[in-house]
């Protein structure tokens, strides 16, 4: 039993790691990519190291998005929602939507709280988009692909295959 648990630690662990770095290749790569469209050939990507434990969290997705999938199957308006039952496309789509309202809520929990103490590393409220100044809208497709590859990076091929 002790050896499973250190097991399964060594594994979260692992994984939020993996997510953790992830991010913050994403971050660079983004960031980088706003000075490319400012005309700085000099691409210089940035992130803060607060970042790494809040992209961390990915570690959580598959789990929560898991339990939603259990619970979605038992709703009688769903009859088809099993995991058993529903395609590859229409699961990655349904998965993909819960990873970005999960991703939005943690951005916009860790963001205020980072704001409480004047250390949240981004600032969104210059834009028309913004919730609170910690979430963009527009950031929605980035956090359905984002979330669907945290995902994938714990457990490849599950979102392809059944349960």
């Amino acid at each position: 039993m002790k050896r499973q648990y250190n097991g399964k630690l060594k594994e979260s662990l692992c994984n939020f790691c993996r997510c953790g770095i992830a991010g913050w290749c994403l971050e660079v790569i983004f960031t980088s990519s706003e000075s490319w469209m400012r005309g700085d050939m000099r691409l210089m990507g940035r992130t803060s190291l607060w970042m790494f434990p809040i992209y961390g969290m990915g570690v959580l997705l598959p789990g929560i998005v898991n339990t939603a999938d259990r619970w979605l199957t038992g709703l009688s308006a769903f009859p088809e929602a099993g995991t058993d039952r529903i395609s590859p496309p229409a699961r990655l789509v349904r998965h993909g939507l819960m990873d970005m309202v999960l991703i939005f809520t943690a951005e916009y929990v860790t963001g205020t709280i980072l704001k409480h103490f004047n250390v949240c590393p981004w600032d969104y409220s210059m834009w028309p988009d913004h919730i609170g100044g910690v979430i963009r809208l527009a950031f929605g497709p980035l956090w359905f692909c984002t979330g669907l590859l945290f995902e994938m990076l714990q457990t490849p091929g599950r979102l392809e295959n059944s349960n």
